[in-house]
């Protein structure tokens, strides 16, 4: 079990999907719901794994008071915590103080995750943290260059959806969540499934919908870009691994990673370079909140 909220929420698909993939029965669960609704069964979790930027959550501080003598681990940025100081067994994020919304401890928050389930399930990761590193550094500018010119549509339309599947459904959420926090603009985030099943049939040309295709689910997403029609919606962007026809609806950004393990960070290339543009653009309208520790560059 993974449990964690906000941007930590997010990170642990990498996670729990990782592991339901190969054959382990593993989930994400919201921090605040499970603690408040699920104690009968929390002994049912051969181990939970709780998830914190800061430590200092207080749904995350009492599941620790309340543990008793069941398996917990923790994955966490900050040594001087509650948490971190109530845990036996912990892995550091490693991302250092982090100044506005939590970019640097999804990113690492998100790879330690994808590290531990590998090692549960006895696979192999290297390999597919070394592709993703090469996917970054070909993709994060001309990804960034292609949001400038993009969040000026953004920017004209007041909602955002971002549809995502599996692991990729962490980046969706935490793309919707950087665009509240840091501009202060409306986002909403939703499972590919999820999307077509109701929120789709509100959609107007007042919307832009970012879907994140990747994954093995990666042919649904460019389906779903497909069937969205021009005259009902103005914008789509969508990530894949192959080229996009459909290139009157859809802005393509290419992710050639191949591997099935990291798109809950590959999917953020889009949606980080999109909050950047458009915090440049308009300003931050929100004050930063994750400032604890020293905050040093």
């Amino acid at each position: 079990m993974f449990i964690g909220m906000g941007a930590s929420y997010c990170s642990s698909f990498g996670g729990s999907v990782f592991l339901q993939t190969h054959g382990h029965p593993s989930f994400t669960v919201d921090a605040g719901e499970w603690l408040n609704y699920a104690s009968s069964v929390w002994d049912d979790a051969s181990v939970s794994i709780l998830l914190t930027t800061s430590g200092e959550s207080a749904e995350l501080v009492e599941f620790f008071r309340q543990a008793g003598d069941r398996a917990l681990g923790l994955i966490c940025n900050n040594p001087a915590s509650a948490c971190w100081q109530l845990a036996q067994n912990k892995l550091p994020i490693l991302a250092g103080p982090e100044y506005g919304n939590a970019t640097k401890t999804y990113t690492n928050a998100t790879a330690a995750s994808i590290i531990l389930a590998s090692e549960i399930a006895g696979l192999p990761w290297k390999q597919d943290a070394d592709q993703a590193a090469e996917v970054f550094a070909a993709h994060l500018d001309p990804s960034s260059q292609g949001a400038v010119n993009w969040s000026y549509s953004a920017e004209a339309l007041p909602i955002l959806k971002f549809v995502g599947r599996g692991a990729g459904y962490g980046g969706a959420f935490m793309g919707a969540l950087c665009i509240r926090e840091m501009s202060g603009n409306r986002a909403a985030p939703h499972t590919g499934a999820g999307f077509k099943h109701g929120p789709n049939l509100d959609i107007d040309g007042s919307h832009v919908a970012i879907i994140l295709a990747l994954g093995r689910a990666a042919h649904l997403g460019v389906k779903l870009a497909q069937e969205c029609k021009p005259s009902r919606r103005q914008s789509r962007a969508c990530v894949e691994r192959r080229a996009c026809r459909h290139r009157k609806i859809l802005f393509p950004v290419k992710d050639r990673c191949g591997c099935g393990t990291v798109e809950g960070i590959t999917s953020q290339l889009v949606t980080q370079a999109l909050t950047l543009a458009m915090v440049e653009r308009t300003g931050c309208r929100l004050p930063p909140r994750f400032q604890y520790g020293v905050m040093e560059q």
